[in-house]
């Protein structure tokens, strides 16, 4: 799908803070009417462009201390059905698919100790994944993709 200043505008304002801003409060930094925002919305998520509106948990603050990286092997013809099967690991919060290279999947998993980290380790194990490395995240930062358009958007005063 091809994206218009519209649907980039509004991806843009929605990477930002999506549950707490109305269709109009977008309308009005975009430049468009609020059912022009509501349309383009339902067209994005129609088209898979938008494939759902996530919480940003911080994991230490809900009791879960440890956050790891898990570095990952798979065999090429493989890594798409370990990537699926590592998603139903308990604890298990992310799988990333790398293209190339011998460590070819990222898995982000979040536990109590360091037993219950041991235990998805071993499970990711258990189901084919070499894994080559782990780490533990001291933090972590997301941002808005600034490419849809923070220019075509006015921000709030």
């Amino acid at each position: 799908m091809e994206l218009d200043d519209v649907s980039k505008g509004v991806l843009y304002v929605l990477q930002h803070n999506s549950r707490q801003i109305t269709t109009r409060e977008m309308a009005d930094r975009i430049g468009v009417s609020a059912s022009t925002v509501r349309n383009r919305i339902e067209r994005l998520e129609d088209e898979g462009v938008i494939r759902g509106y996530y919480p940003e948990i911080d994991y230490d603050n809900a009791g879960l201390q440890l956050h790891v990286l898990f570095v990952c092997g798979a065999p090429g013809v493989e890594r798409n059905a370990l990537a699926e099967t590592a998603r139903n690991v308990s604890g298990v919060v992310s799988v990333q698919e790398v293209l190339d290279g011998a460590e070819n999947v990222r898995i982000e998993a979040v536990g109590t100790d360091t037993d219950d980290i041991a235990r998805v380790g071993d499970e990711l194990s258990a189901i084919g994944l070499s894994i080559a490395n782990s780490k533990v995240f001291k933090s972590s930062h997301r941002q808005p993709f600034d490419h849809f358009g923070e220019q075509l958007v006015d921000e709030p005063e």
